[in-house]
């Protein structure tokens, strides 16, 4: 199961009876599936009416789940409503624009909120951007300042970066002009967003690995413009790296610490501030999504938690949607939140390709199996999906596939003779049950963090599958 987790397999989407059993919220609260079997899907926004877009990496694409005018709380539709992406992550809108962070480019096409389509041509306002490395998301959101806000990943775990952009937030107009590092020091800002009491700017951050199952605490940010929040040489409350802090005492002074800190590896990635709640004591809340731990010799996360701000300006954090995590198995990991002007929260989970419906102050939905079932995928035998190739062919892809497994220490995170306490990794096995042979081609191409991006061609990527797939 932590295998899954840590490739980003997955699993099939919770029954509704499971998610009864297993799934515990606030009073007045209540959770239903909105949408299954979409994928590796990752963030989100709602429209005004009521429309809400997906990104899906590893597709390429952006989904739109048709507004619920009938009420019985599933979307009335689904299609595609942007293909051909770089790994979309980010979304955002304003004036009228569509804004998509792919991995390697930030864009924006016409759409139009009434009819929930898009016009024109899609253009790319910045591009050049570098996907390489453990952290290639880019989230994208405008601010109330009306320009174009931007993170970007760093590529290690920790290290001195040559690329000023990666491990930062960056700031562009809507036209693309005017690109510029915004604050740095920020490992992995993936998701972020602005209190609606004061406009401030706040970010998810995730500490660094491999110092431990309890330190560095993740992080919750206050972003200010041209703020150094301490990455690689700073963790968590002003302690230096035990690997690049050495002598850096001098940035103890300028470094800007956390506003809140999460439990160490959970993995806080989306933000949401709540705006339209009527639920009492969430006046001056934000719900965070954490994705749920790899780093860990015992999994932590997995869930949703709110943020309470307080009159003192400290923040207190509670639990608000657990059970995704349970003694011996993870069913879903919460990736992103976003909230409908009628109070209604969504949340995404990549791990099934879920989308949740949570409400406050009605039942949950009853919903039929047959309603949410996803399409059935039919198993795969691996050596009929080889059967493509001639011996001889599969042959040389086999050794070419085993080159690159050995070149870039595939065995380092996946060879079971290597598993630790802090890195329970077991070896790579089922992968035809988990996706057809061309699923695993494109795999490569938007690998579950923390794998990096490897820079393989197609062909490579291939091969590799051809070396993996059997196992």
């Amino acid at each position: 199961m932590l295998l899954n987790v840590i490739m980003g397999y997955g699993t099939e989407s919770p029954s509704t009876e499971i998610i009864e059993q297993r799934f515990a919220m606030p009073e007045g609260f209540s959770v239903s599936p909105y949408a299954v079997g979409l994928g590796k899907i990752r963030f989100m926004h709602m429209t005004e009416q009521g429309d809400l877009l997906v990104s899906r990496p590893r597709s390429g694409d952006i989904l739109l789940l048709e507004r619920d005018v009938n009420g019985d709380g599933l979307p009335d539709g689904q299609r595609i409503l942007l293909d051909g992406l770089i790994k979309p992550h980010g979304l955002d809108i304003a004036d009228g624009w569509l804004y998509v962070a792919e991995s390697t480019a930030l864009g924006k096409i016409r759409f139009n909120q009434q009819t929930g389509s898009v016009e024109g041509d899609y253009q790319r306002i910045v591009e050049g951007l570098m996907d390489d490395g453990g952290h290639w998301t880019k989230t994208v959101g405008v601010g109330p300042d009306g320009w174009l806000y931007l993170t970007s990943g760093s590529t290690c775990n920790v290290c001195e970066e040559q690329d000023p952009q990666r491990a930062t937030m960056m700031r562009v107009k809507p036209d693309g002009s005017e690109l510029a590092v915004y604050a740095n020091g920020l490992r992995n800002s993936v998701g972020f967003d602005w209190a609606p009491w004061d406009q401030s700017l706040y970010a998810t951050d995730n500490g660094r690995d491999q110092l431990g199952d309890d330190f560095p605490p993740c992080e919750l940010n206050k972003i200010e413009q041209n703020g150094f929040y301490g990455w690689p040489y700073i963790n968590g409350y002003g302690d230096l790296d035990p690997d690049l802090g050495v002598g850096k005492d001098n940035l103890l002074a300028s470094a800007i610490s956390p506003v809140h800190g999460f439990r160490a590896h959970n993995a806080p990635l989306g933000i949401q501030f709540l705006r339209y709640t009527k639920a009492p004591g969430f006046e001056k809340s934000a719900l965070v999504a954490l994705h749920g731990s790899w780093n860990r010799s015992e999994r932590d996360g997995y869930k949703v938690v709110s943020l309470h701000w307080q009159e003192d300006g400290s923040i207190i954090e509670k639990d608000f949607l657990t059970g995704f995590k349970g003694e011996v198995d993870v069913i879903g990991r919460p990736t992103d939140v976003t909230e409908a002007i009628d109070g209604t929260i969504y949340i995404s989970d990549d791990y099934s390709g879920t989308i949740y419906r949570v409400a406050y102050g009605e039942q949950a939905k009853v919903l039929l199996s047959d309603e949410i079932a996803p399409p059935v995928v039919a198993e795969v035998d691996p050596e009929q999906a080889l059967a493509i190739y001639s011996d001889e062919q599969r042959l040389v892809l086999q050794q070419q596939g085993e080159a690159l497994y050995q070149q870039y220490g595939c065995g380092n995170c996946h060879g079971g003779e290597r598993t630790t306490a802090m890195r329970p990794i077991k070896e790579l096995k089922g992968l035809a049950q988990r996706y057809t042979l061309a699923e695993m081609t494109d795999f490569f191409l938007a690998p579950t963090p923390p794998m990096p991006v490897f820079p393989l061609n197609e062909q490579q990527r291939e091969a590799l599958s051809v070396y993996l797939y059997p196992r």
